[in-house]
């Protein structure tokens, strides 16, 4: 931001000298890149953070200055001798997408004459920067760039029908902008048009067909508030950044609009003459103010590690602007409506700090610190970050949106109508991911391109579920894909289940995902179905580009969250022996482990301790009967006594005629 010194005398005395003030303004938080002589004025360049647009404009600078002095600001009334026709009778608006455009106004000037800029208008523009165009144009550059509100003057006679729409640009529509370069726009653009065409592109650039020439006898002045996530979007898009752009990306002030379409009146009938219609069209509403916030006079000393005195503190509030009203042991302000970076308690302490010096804050100030705890659910989250990074895991953050190959592949897996965006994200398609699974076998497949060995990814993000007639829902999940063997990743989701909840057990169950190959199974977590794991499917890896075909998991956070045992939980060191068997079953080719897994913890009774799969085996002989033998181990123990053989034996016949039973089970 080029500031001028002759213009920022205007609004507030300046008494003190250039180096005082490009100093001063530094401390407070608007950085001094250097300052310029420029035909008898100054032109001086600060540093504007994003969270700072009111300091786009010499209004916001001329504020700031007030407020470090304690000077008077005055601020031009800009008032307009209206005439003529009432407005609504010379022109309309319409905006068919309140969402990208909030707030629309517009006001007639009539019998302008358009030509060179006085000397003083052409001279303010030059100390900062901007080329004298003509006498319209060089005055909404110069409220622009007086309150850091844009504006755009029309010529109202090349508007079709006389009118204005604003609306989405449609499908293959063009515009050519007044830079006289042509811009295809995508539907998701807001776009200025008349009856028949886009006639400008909303807070990017005016067109060319509509631009204010020699001839134009009639103008439309336009001042909106327009979203900024779309204009930030649509500058990227097209390459295009301007001056608008620039300050709608950070947001105007929405209660300033109608000040500054007035103000842009005034001074195109002071240079250019002509008369203003009665009235405005304003379409769309100024959102309320900001609600009141509470300073406690403790935090100050607290986060600060000084104490303030409390008439310097109400000074410096009542200097921004903020009204102070003491309430005991607290002050509660009301916030201007252009310090939108004012939200919270601690914002106000850091308001104070600026204005009464950082100097003044000795290196060595005790600042009192407290731990917090951290919650269930940051532990639980913290605990899977441990134990997955502990198992060779790296961490993945990928974006929310796929495209449609992704879509196509993974809608079965959820069965749900996508969500879309407004505006393209990174990009990408606007359909969001209602799994994390495309998303990381994306990143999956680009390390697999690029040659990375090891390829161990997990996310933990927000998916989008809709529900109809109301918002969608956002469950977090884990998703992890594996270069690793699936019983390998089952052991590791084990190990993260018990590491949670201290003593879980996963069920499994076939699943019948049809993303996945042979291997698709439910993890199932004290009777809530926790997610799913499989291998994925060669079709479904194909269409992603994977050539390795990997294991992938993904689990609902919501049942680790619910089960979750954050306390450490003592157990005693056993003094009695254990007792191993290894068994051997032959079973039908169609039983899981799952199964007899169960199968075997029921029959065995509280004394068993552990079991441990093994191996699944089977030959030709085995296969023609429609067989399999199952490998595993069994541990029991008793706390209390040592287990003799004549009970271990017992335990063992309970659970080979349970197998039996169940499955035709025999010993292998």
């Amino acid at each position: 931001m080029i500031v001028s010194w002759n213009w920022l005398k205007q609004y507030v005395p300046l008494e003190m000298s250039a180096q005082e003030l490009a100093q001063r303004l530094t401390m407070a938080g608007l950085n001094h890149e250097g300052t310029t002589e420029v035909e008898g004025d100054l032109a001086i360049e600060l540093e504007v953070t994003s969270n700072r647009p009111d300091c786009l404009g010499h209004l916001g600078i001329a504020r700031e200055v007030a407020a470090l002095w304690d000077l008077k600001l005055q601020v031009p009334t800009a008032q307009v001798n209206e005439s003529g026709p009432r407005v609504q009778t010379l022109t309309s608006v319409q905006v068919e997408c309140p969402k990208l455009c909030p707030l629309y106004t517009a006001r007639v000037v009539r019998g302008v004459r358009v030509g060179p800029s006085p000397a003083w208008l052409r001279r303010r523009l030059r100390t900062v920067g901007i080329s004298s165009v003509n006498n319209v144009v060089d005055v909404t550059n110069y409220v622009m760039l007086e309150c850091g509100q844009p504006l755009h003057a029309f010529d109202l006679a090349r508007l079709d029908q006389r009118r204005i729409v604003v609306r989405q640009a449609r499908p293959g529509e063009t515009l050519l902008a007044i830079n006289h370069r042509t811009y295809t726009l995508e539907p998701w653009m807001c776009v200025i048009a008349d009856a028949s065409r886009p006639v400008g592109i909303g807070g990017v650039m005016g067109g060319a067909e509509t631009e204010v020439s020699e001839q134009t006898t009639e103008l439309l002045i336009e001042a909106a508030w327009f979203d900024p996530v779309t204009i930030r979007n649509t500058a990227r898009r097209l390459n295009l950044h301007s001056p608008s752009s620039y300050r709608f990306e950070r947001g105007v002030d929405p209660h300033w609009v109608d000040w500054a379409s007035r103000r842009c009146c005034e001074l195109i009938v002071e240079v250019a003459g002509g008369e203003v219609a009665q009235g405005v069209i304003a379409v769309g509403t100024v959102p309320p103010p900001p609600q009141p916030i509470l300073l406690r006079w403790s935090q100050i000393p607290r986060i600060l590690g000084i104490e303030v005195p409390r008439e310097t503190v109400l000074s410096i509030l009542s200097r921004l602007g903020l009204k102070p009203q003491e309430q005991g042991d607290r002050v509660q302000v009301q916030v201007p409506s252009w310090r939108r970076d004012l939200q919270r308690e601690a914002d106000l302490v850091e308001e104070v700090a600026r204005l009464y010096g950082y100097d003044k804050i000795p290196e060595d100030a005790p600042v009192p610190l407290a731990p917090v705890p951290q919650q269930p659910r940051e532990e639980v989250i913290c605990r899977v970050q441990q134990v997955l990074t502990a198992a060779g895991f790296h961490e993945a953050l990928t974006p929310s949106v796929v495209d449609q190959n992704q879509w196509q592949w993974w809608h079965p897996w959820t069965s749900l109508d996508p969500l879309c965006t407004q505006t393209p994200v990174l990009g990408r398609a606007q359909l969001l991911r209602q799994t994390l699974l495309p998303s990381l076998l994306s990143c999956y497949a680009t390390n697999e391109k690029l040659g990375n060995e090891s390829i161990e990814l997990f996310e933990l993000a927000r998916v989008y579920l809709p529900q109809p007639g109301s918002l969608p829902q956002e469950p977090l999940v884990l998703a992890l894909v594996s270069q690793r063997e699936y019983a390998t990743v089952l052991g590791i989701l084990q190990a993260l289940v018990k590491r949670i909840t201290g003593k879980g057990r996963l069920e499994i169950r076939p699943s019948g995902q049809v993303v996945f190959s042979q291997h698709s199974a439910q993890l199932w977590l004290e009777g809530e179905l926790l997610g799913y794991l499989g291998q994925v499917a060669p079709e479904a890896a194909k269409a992603l580009e994977v050539r390795q075909v990997p294991v992938v998991a993904e689990l609902r956070m919501e049942v680790l969250l619910d089960q979750a045992q954050l306390v450490p939980q003592y157990r005693p060191v056993p003094e009695t022996p254990a007792v191993r068997y290894d068994i051997n079953y032959v079973v039908p080719v169609e039983v899981t482990w799952a199964q007899l897994e169960q199968v075997v913890l029921r029959a065995a009774g509280e004394l068993i301790e552990r079991v441990q799969y093994r191996e699944t085996y089977q030959n030709q002989s085995l296969a023609r009967d429609g067989k399999k033998k199952i490998l595993f181990s069994l541990w029991f123990r008793d706390p209390q006594r040592t287990l003799t053989h004549e009970q271990t034996h017992r335990l063992k016949a309970q659970i080979d005629q349970a197998a039996q039973e169940a499955f035709g089970a025999q010993l292998g």
